[in-house]
């Protein structure tokens, strides 16, 4: 495929004018003794933009390498309890100041991806994520290993951040349920197997091999990413279109809306930094989805410890094989995945009978549906992880239910955002 930034088709021996309509500009052009008027490109027109979407796989990637370490580390908390001589409670807050990065990431990550594009963001967040895993895996007192760990949070909450937009920028409405859906999918996957991973990999290399997987992880993403990824965001893109007009025509007014703004460290932080606050502020319905969403998230993270505490203290499992129920929420997933792809034919049909107009509303009835499996799947795990009475598929089976639920609820939910954030 050819870049629209790298190769533009062969161009007409006619004049400057004409050559800048051929890409795609409105443009002006004057003689040298007139004063040049700025020339803006069209955002809106689709060939100009025509994004690529090769990359979209190690953006995959990198996502789930990030979840993959949000969680792994949770699997040698015991071990590292022992190095630093420290309770168990206190090295759960390795796993805990993670979360917390990749509550204070996206503040960062957000702002930053709007200024600058997409691609940028992702090879600073993946080398930094890789760099401050290696910090982990080689520290030597416990500030250290903390501080580590929270920093490797905000540069790998960029991933999650970043690459959903990537989705959003790529992908038009038809399409994005589907290509939304099997993305969340394989982030979840990341803190759902490493219960299993991590396990093995603790009692087989020790604990400082849960930092160093994921630091080669990270860095083979940069390399990736560095490689495939492209430049997404249509402000950018445009931009990297109007300096190829301008070696091909000489007109150096011509300029895309990205190139106009000027970076203002005080603007910076009142307008790009404080949006999202903002916007959660300002928007209740916004406020409330978010709430659910991390009342969601929170739960995943929350099963993490509960499988451990029920599959190795309830029914005395090995640390490695106590992961394996975790198999029951990762086929909810699946499940889940599919049935957000194969339902959206239909969603599709309603965008065509509405003129392509789409009504955020109608992303929202598979998280009723969603909800109450996933409360289900909750009260089904409590009822019977207790003892070891009752056979242990049994509670390992409720991960059907919950692993659908919170697959469904969150790309249901981050679609809706999309659809009703989309003209901003």
């Amino acid at each position: 495929m050819r870049l629209p930034w790298v190769a533009a088709r062969a161009l007409p021996a006619t004049s400057l004018k004409a050559r800048s309509q051929h890409l795609g500009l409105a443009s002006h052009i004057h003689p040298p003794c007139q004063k040049k008027r700025n020339t803006l490109l069209n955002s809106t027109d689709q060939e100009i933009l025509s994004i690529p979407r090769i990359g979209v796989e190690p953006a995959t990637f990198t996502s789930m390498t990030s979840t993959f370490d949000s969680s792994i580390f949770t699997s040698s908390t015991h071990h590292v309890a022992e190095t630093f001589h420290i309770g168990v409670e206190v090295g759960t807050l390795s796993s805990s100041l993670y979360i917390i990065g990749y509550a204070f990431g996206p503040l960062i990550w957000a702002p930053f991806s709007e200024l600058t594009g997409r691609r940028i963001p992702v090879l600073i967040g993946m080398f930094g994520f890789g760099v401050f895993n290696v910090a982990v895996a080689t520290s030597k007192d416990l500030q250290t290993l903390l501080i580590s760990r929270f920093f490797s949070g905000i540069f790998g909450s960029c991933p999650l951040t970043v690459v959903a937009a990537i989705f959003s920028d790529i992908y038009d409405d038809r399409s994005r349920g589907s290509a939304i859906a099997v993305y969340a999918s394989t982030v979840f996957l990341g803190p759902l197997l490493t219960p299993l991973i991590g396990g093995f990999i603790d009692l087989f290399l020790g604990w400082r091999w849960t930092a160093y997987i994921p630091a080669l992880m990270g860095f083979l993403s940069f390399i990736l990413n560095a490689l495939l990824l492209r430049e997404s965001y249509p402000p950018v893109v445009l931009t990297y279109k109007a300096k190829q007009l301008r070696r091909l025509t000489q007109n150096w007014g011509i300029h895309s809306k990205q190139e106009e703004i000027e970076i203002d460290l005080r603007e910076l932080v009142t307008k790009n930094f404080s949006r999202p606050l903002r916007l959660l502020m300002t928007e209740p319905m916004l406020l409330a989805v978010t709430l659910y969403l991390s009342f969601i998230y929170g739960l995943l993270y929350c099963f993490l410890t509960a499988y451990t505490a029920v599959f190795q203290g309830v029914y005395h499992m090995a640390p490695g094989v106590s992961g394996l129920p975790f198999f029951g929420m990762i086929v909810g997933l699946l499940v889940a995945t599919a049935y957000i792809v194969l339902s959206s034919p239909g969603y599709n049909r309603k965008l065509a009978r509405n003129d392509g107009i789409p009504v955020p509303e109608w992303r929202l009835p598979p998280v009723i549906f969603g909800g109450v499996l996933f409360a289900g799947g909750l009260f089904w795990f409590g009822w019977t992880g207790f003892s070891n009475k009752i056979h242990w598929i049994v509670p390992t089976l409720s991960g059907l239910f919950t692993g659908f639920g919170l697959l469904t609820i969150f790309i249901q939910i981050f679609n809706y955002i999309i659809d009703t954030h989309s003209e901003e």
